[in-house]
């Protein structure tokens, strides 16, 4: 019997778009990055911005966030999932409270689909614009379709990232496009709760190693370790590196480069937003499910960003749509999406369910066909 192929697996490779250094700006904006540190980061596929952001930047998303906590809470109290609002308690640790009692509620938090404008205020900041405009090489910048506000609870299993590539959760198309990320936390963040870490130089050969799903209780896919050494040149053991952040810094790094996050083995929710771009003329790679929002135009200074239109997609919603997993149960805590097409499901649980449903498939024999035969 043929061994199967699943649909992300390729051997094509793309170093030339993860490695070139565009062409620099003479006179470097506010915010743009010295040669140096540029090099740096075309040559590790990362780069970690202590200061970036002042306090009063990132403080009003904070608030956003204790709001939205507040709602959170509210709800699960009127419909008798929790027994107390823990109104006493803070932004560090509310939600892990609610967490404690209905077990979730950190997955309910993360699938808002409703961008705030705070949140807005900090993707579409000038200087960070101005960075993702000399490292993407163009002016024609969009803000990609997925972004995330992480609530990571202490000693959460969903809170935990394994390794892979961002890629490995896009269609096809993006292998060959080139997507920045901006990781940003909203505390001092260290390898106690949950930092990031990345594998120094895992972009260079432009490769996509193969991942499986799903891992443990949660909606990720992970990077078959040996394919670090086989596929993308790197030694785990040699090439991680453990990148705390304090709170005003910023790791950068690019779609094609291995990453995950750590446990949260604090007293302390460690909470942070990603936040993307790519050339706006090239393909999101989102499954076709929703498309970016427009931040610069080569062609217009003065323009405007349409966050109403960008908003008026639920990203969420669409990707529970794709695995005929749509549900009006606003406590249901699954996250299925296409990304899981297109690996080998090598263990199911509640968020695959809804592909194993919709396909016929048993828990056991679980097979995804060939999207590129």
């Amino acid at each position: 019997m043929a061994e199967t192929k699943w649909s992300g697996e390729t051997d094509e490779a793309h170093p030339e778009i993860f490695n070139t250094i565009p062409p620099q700006p003479k006179v470097l904006k506010p915010g743009q990055l010295s040669e140096d540190k540029i090099k740096q980061f075309f040559d590790e596929g990362f780069i970690i911005l202590d200061k970036f952001f002042e306090p009063e930047e990132l403080n009003p998303a904070i608030v956003t966030i204790n709001g939205l906590v507040e709602d959170l809470a509210q709800k699960l109290y009127k419909a008798g999932k929790v027994k107390s609002l823990y109104s006493e308690s803070g932004f560090f640790d509310r939600l892990t409270n609610l967490e404690n009692e209905f077990p979730g509620a950190m997955i309910l938090l993360h699938k808002i689909g409703k961008l705030p404008e705070t949140f807005r205020n900090i993707w579409s900041n000038e200087r960070l614009l101005n960075v993702a405009e000399q490292i993407l090489g163009t002016s024609d910048i969009a803000g990609h379709p997925v972004w995330n506000l992480r609530t990571k609870t202490p000693r959460a299993e969903a809170g935990i990232v394994p390794w892979h590539q961002d890629v490995a959760y896009m269609d096809n198309d993006s292998y060959k496009v080139f997507q920045l990320t901006a990781w940003i936390p909203l505390l001092d963040s260290n390898a106690n709760n949950g930092c990031m870490q990345m594998v120094r130089g895992g972009q260079k050969t432009g490769k996509v190693a193969r991942h499986v799903g799903c891992w443990r209780d949660t909606w990720y896919v992970s990077m078959v370790e040996s394919e670090v050494e086989d596929k993308l040149g790197c030694n785990l053991e040699r090439d991680t590196v453990t990148c705390p952040i304090p709170f005003g810094g910023v790791l950068l790094f690019s779609n094609a480069i291995p990453h995950r996050s750590l446990d949260n083995v604090s007293d302390k929710i460690r909470w942070s937003l990603d936040l993307r771009w790519q050339d706006a003329k090239k393909p999101v790679g989102f499954f076709g499910l929703k498309e970016g929002v427009r931040m610069r135009s080569a062609s217009d200074s003065n323009l405007k960003i349409d966050w109403e239109s960008f908003d008026a997609v639920n990203r969420q919603e669409k990707q529970s749509e794709s695995m005929n997993a749509k549900t009006e149960d606003f406590f249901d805590t699954t996250i299925p999406g296409p990304w899981m097409k297109k690996w080998e499901l090598v263990h199911h649980n509640r968020h695959t369910r809804a592909l194993l449903d919709h396909d016929g498939l048993s828990w056991h024999n679980l097979i995804v066909q060939d999207k590129n035969p």
